[in-house]
């Protein structure tokens, strides 16, 4: 057994078969920063040749959430002074993604509370993802001027008819039933038995435990609204979605309508694109190459500043986005997010394992 490390931010630890990561900053919601990302990549290279290893675990301290994404607050300092410690941060972390979404064992992720952004990433990719009633699941980057990112794209164009790009654009909360249904989760176990079915973890297989613990799952509430939202979403441009919306009569489309409008009008028209170009996309790592490129543009955008602004530091909920309107983005301004990086490029290929990293 190793010993633990007992590192602040994050929990490394190994026993009974099991390797345990515990993201440890409770006050924060557990919020990701590249040391987190650095040292879970890590045991995960270690444990991924170690046969004593059957199975990796990953929870978020407290009681908040598992993780509520990555740190906006360093982020929004970063992109004030050149962005180059986010790009950095970004590439590690979507390399992570990649590899937990090829992990040559059982990745069991518990995505219990809130889990938004970054926090998806490191779950949602995973082989077993655990929702408990209290799950809180979303890609909430257009309301800061930011796109989905840690292949938060692949995920959401995967969704049924086009409940991924509802979820995209408004920034709606999952709950466990739309998380299974949208693909972001695969089992629901009451949150009372999550500490019971950690403990089976070190004593019976993976496959055991779930079957011993899962329970039916809740109904989707999405998926109860595919009609109005299929309808409205799978329109070509963002403008003409919001049209559909609150021209349809539906209540629930007038509030998603009103949703959409608030969100930055450039980082919702670059999210639909990227969301179309995912769909087609042959790989998780294709698309995690091309939301590495869109990201680092975001760096350069007065609106990603701004948004986080808005939301996090001065908390006014006022953004004043750059251009205001939806009808003021252009087309060249959003080819301008897809350009590719050259020498900086992330350069991920199908499929990622330990030591296939760039």
């Amino acid at each position: 057994m190793s010993e633990p490390n007992t590192d602040p931010e994050v929990l490394i630890d190994q026993r009974d078969g099991l390797g345990r990561i515990v993201l440890n900053r409770p006050k924060a919601i557990n919020a990701l920063n590249h040391t987190m990302v650095t040292r879970i990549a890590a045991a995960l290279a270690e444990w991924a040749g170690d046969d004593a290893v059957k199975a990796v675990l990953i929870t978020g301290a407290g009681d908040r959430g598992l993780c509520a994404g990555g740190d906006i607050v360093s982020i929004y300092h970063d992109a004030k002074d050149g962005g180059t410690g986010s790009r950095e941060f970004w590439r590690d972390e979507y390399i992570l993604n990649a590899t937990i979404a090829n992990y040559p064992k059982p990745y069991v992720a518990v995505m219990d509370g809130i889990v938004m952004g970054g926090g998806v990433g490191v779950s949602a990719h995973g082989s077993v993802r655990i929702v408990t009633e209290r799950s809180m699941i979303g890609m909430p980057e257009t309301g800061i001027g930011f796109v989905p990112d840690v292949g938060g794209t692949y995920l959401l164009a995967r969704a049924p008819g086009e409940l991924g790009t509802h979820i995209a654009l408004t920034t709606a909360r999952l709950g466990a039933g739309d998380a299974i249904a949208c693909g972001f989760a695969d089992h629901f176990i009451p949150s009372e038995k999550i500490g019971q079915f950690v403990e089976a973890l070190s004593s019976v297989s993976v496959e055991a435990a779930v079957a011993e613990f899962t329970e039916p799952a809740p109904d989707s509430d999405l998926l109860a609204q595919r009609g109005w939202i299929d309808a409205a979403y799978s329109a070509d441009s963002v403008t003409e979605i919001v049209a559909r919306l609150q021209a349809g009569g539906v209540p629930e489309a007038a509030k998603a309508a009103g949703q959409v409008l608030a969100k930055s009008p450039t980082a919702c028209t670059v999210t639909l694109a990227s969301l179309r170009r995912a769909r087609v996309a042959g790989s998780l790592e294709e698309v995690l190459n091309e939301e590495f490129r869109v990201s680092v543009a975001c760096l350069g955008s007065a609106d990603l500043v701004e948004g986080i602004r808005a939301q996090v530091v001065d908390k006014d909920r006022n953004p004043r986005w750059s251009p205001a309107t939806l009808d003021d983005v252009t087309d060249a301004a959003v080819a301008q997010f897809f350009t590719p990086l050259g020498d900086l490029e992330l350069g991920l290929t199908a499929p990622t394992t330990i030591g296939d990293q760039q």
